[in-house]
This record gives C-alpha cells, sequence and structure tokens, in this order.
C-alpha cells in the first residue's frame, strides 16, 4: 500500500478542519484533510437553519463554558468574530444579523462551505473524504537530543486509502453531538492514546424531556413558544421557549441546557421583561367580570394559558372574585415556574458536546498538545462550549486559526 507524505494531515473536514487546512496552505505547507464522512462540512450545512449561523457580533470569552474558562481568551483575541466577518465579505456572501448578534447566511449555509473549499483550493490544500481511518500512531525520531530537542516525530495514518506520515497531526474530528452526521468519539480515543485526559462530555445546547406527568399535559401544548427566562443557579437566559410533544426547547432551554445537571429544577419567568400583577390589576378595574383566563389569554396564546391554568392548579374565575394577595399569588405561580426534567434528548439532537479534550494539556496560544510534539486538538473536540448563537463557530475559526499559524 502507498505512502503518502504530508507537512499537516488534518482529521476532519468540518468547520474547524478546513479552516485550519487554509491558514496552514497558505504558508506553503503541504496539507490533507481526510474525514470519512460522505459530505462535507455536513455540520455547517444543517446548521441555523440551513443558513449557518457563523458567528456572533458579541463573541467574547463569556460566553463559552471550559473546566479553564481562560482557556479561550488567546484564540478568541488573535482571531476575532471580526477577522471571520472581513473573510465572509471578502466573498461577497450576503448576510444578515438574526437576533442578539447572530450572523446568519442570507441565502444557504453551502456558502460558508463553497467559501472554505475555496479558500483550501487556493492554499493547495488536498481534501479526502469518504475515507475510513483505521489506526494512529507514532513514531519520534532517533536524532541528538542535544540539538533536536524540539524536532517532531512521524505521525502514521492508516486509511483505506493509503498510509501517510506527517509531523503535524491536527485532530478537528468534532464532539458526539448529532451522530447521524457522522459524529464519533475518535477524537477522543486519539487523545487519550496519547496520555491527554478527557472532560467527561454530556450532550449540550439540548432538549430537555419531561417525566410522564409533567409530559403528558404539557405535549398539549407542542408547536407553542412564548418569551421566556430560563435559570438554573446562577446562569439565567432570556429568550423563549418552545413545548415539543418530548418535552421543552427553544433558544431558552438550549442554553440553559448547558448549565443543567440530572436532578436540579429549572425555573422559568413565563413574563421575563416585567411584572403582571399591574396589567391583571388594570383588567380587574376595567373588566372585573372576565375570568383571569381571558385576561391571560391577552398577553399569552389562549391554549397556553389555559393549560397552564390547569397544570399550575391556579383557581380560575373573575379577576372581581380575587381578595387580598390571591391574584398576586396566583400570578407568582403563573409567572415562576419550577419544572424538574428528567433527562435531555441526548447527542442524537444536540447542538454541541460540553467537555472534551482537557486544556491542562494543550497550549492556549497554538492548540498543540504540551507533551507531544506535533499533535494538535482544535474545535468542537477541545473542552470549549459556546453558547447558542455563533459562538461555537466561532471557537472553530479562532482555535483553527492559532493552530494553522504553527502546523
Amino acid at each position: 500500500m502507498s505512502v503518502i507524505k504530508r507537512d499537516v494531515i488534518i482529521l476532519g473536514a468540518g468547520a474547524a478542519g478546513l479552516f485550519c487546512a487554509a491558514e496552514a496552505g497558505k504558508r506553503g505547507k503541504s496539507v490533507e484533510v481526510i474525514d470519512h464522512a460522505k459530505r462535507l462540512g455536513g455540520k455547517i450545512l444543517m446548521s441555523g437553519g440551513g443558513r449557518c449561523n457563523f458567528t456572533n457580533m458579541y463573541a467574547s470569552p463569556e460566553q463559552f463554558l471550559s473546566q479553564n474558562p481562560h482557556f479561550c481568551k488567546s484564540a478568541l483575541a488573535r482571531y476575532t468574530q471580526w477577522d471571520f466577518i472581513a473573510l465572509v465579505e471578502k466573498y461577497g456572501i450576503a448576510y444578515h444579523e438574526k437576533t442578539l448578534g447572530q450572523l446568519f447566511c442570507d441565502n444557504s449555509a453551502k456558502d460558508i462551505v463553497d467559501m472554505l473549499l475555496q479558500e483550501c483550493k487556493k492554499a493547495g490544500v488536498i481534501v479526502t473524504n469518504r475515507c475510513e481511518i483505521a489506526d494512529v500512531s507514532y513514531q519520534p525520531r532517533i536524532e541528538d537530543a542535544a540539538t533536536n530537542e524540539n524536532d517532531k516525530g512521524w505521525y502514521v495514518i492508516q486509511t483505506a486509502k493509503g498510509r501517510y506520515v506527517t509531523p503535524s497531526l491536527v485532530i478537528a474530528t468534532g464532539g458526539l453531538s448529532m451522530p447521524k452526521l457522522g459524529a464519533t468519539p475518535f477524537g477522543y480515543r486519539i487523545a487519550e492514546q496519547f496520555n491527554i485526559p478527557i472532560v467527561p462530555t454530556r450532550a449540550a445546547l439540548v432538549p430537555f424531556t419531561l417525566h410522564e406527568h409533567d409530559k403528558n399535559v404539557l405535549s398539549e401544548l407542542s408547536g407553542v413558544s412564548v418569551d421566556a427566562s430560563a435559570s438554573v443557579a446562577d446562569a439565567s437566559f432570556n429568550e423563549s421557549m418552545l413545548f415539543t410533544h418530548r418535552g421543552l426547547s427553544g433558544p431558552a432551554v438550549l442554553q440553559i441546557s448547558s448549565y443543567w445537571e440530572p436532578g436540579q429544577n429549572v425555573a422559568f419567568n413565563l413574563y421575563p421583561n416585567g411584572d403582571l400583577y399591574p396589567i391583571l390589576e388594570h383588567e380587574r378595574q376595567s373588566s372585573p367580570d372576565q375570568l383571569l383566563s381571558s385576561a391571560l389569554a391577552k398577553l399569552y396564546p389562549k391554549r397556553f394559558v389555559q393549560t397552564a391554568i390547569d397544570y399550575l392548579k391556579i383557581p380560575n374565575k373573575a379577576l372581581k372574585q380575587y381578595q387580598g394577595n390571591q391574584l398576586t399569588q396566583c400570578l407568582s405561580t403563573f409567572q415562576h415556574w419550577q419544572i424538574k426534567p428528567n433527562g435531555t434528548e441526548g447527542y442524537r439532537t444536540a447542538e454541541v458536546t460540553l467537555g472534551g479534550v482537557d486544556t491542562d494539556y494543550l497550549s492556549s496560544k497554538t492548540m498543540e498538545a504540551k507533551h507531544q510534539k506535533g499533535l494538535y486538538f482544535i474545535g468542537e473536540v477541545v473542552d470549549v462550549t459556546g453558547w447558542l448563537g455563533g459562538y461555537n463557530f466561532q471557537w472553530a475559526w479562532s482555535s483553527a486559526w492559532v493552530a494553522g499559524q504553527v502546523v
């Protein structure tokens, strides 16, 4: 079987892998990207409803979770969202801000994939997909350690299309989220093979499932969306929540799922931008005979109000019949839900994976393993996870760029 030598081999042809390849290729390196998937950039293509939320104007280290929250600072500072936006504009890709700084393609996520492939092509990068990787090993060079202490050895990659050797191996294989797109634990296995620990992983930015008694009632609201603030401990997100036939979803739920631990309650404020009481007091003065449900139906979908009142066991009577602080108590119950999720939908629908390659074992400036020369980890495989809204793509671009300058 043939032996193919490259200056840089990158495993994974997603956002981070393709971008890193282009950057390394610009430096005159011979680069090949290898991926087992049939389709290049599959996760890019399906992201943002097919329009790819490719970055966020407000991206900063504060929107990222990691066992070491400082690790992402260097990469994010050296290659910013504005750098990537400039690249998008250079290619004439039309885009827009949807909400909260989230930038989407006007046309299709394919524009981003095509841009990355064009960048690779201009830099002379070879992209090989549908190529299964059987084994990765390392062969140190036998040279004078006194004069070649920083010299790299060779990584040997056995694939279905031949044996590759390279002094620089970049792992950009992603996490475990969305296995239907080809996600596997391959990158974690490579890390462990070289004695780099994995911070325990779990699904993040993922819908909640509910216990049977909650699901039986709330599944009636499938398809209904309401504004809400979702909170767990010190974390809180004010966006919208969506009821599904399996549980709860929507941006507020996906965001808080990254902070939720099994067994915890999630608090939902269903009137997050104000106080319901003055509004309902006005209704009581102007229309004292109307039912509480009728008054609330002016603020929420009617189907939601009736189910919520039944679920929360709130007495539904004419507004004039509420005495003392009864109305306040009812509204407090309505406005502040406490729900204990049964779990999440898992990696099947999770947008990202929380945890990953332990950042204590990587250089934050280069993404190279500290004790394994020539081995790099970038993108989602690393223990850096962003909020919903383009942050994870920005981590892909930033981590890929810094590695691409040195591989």
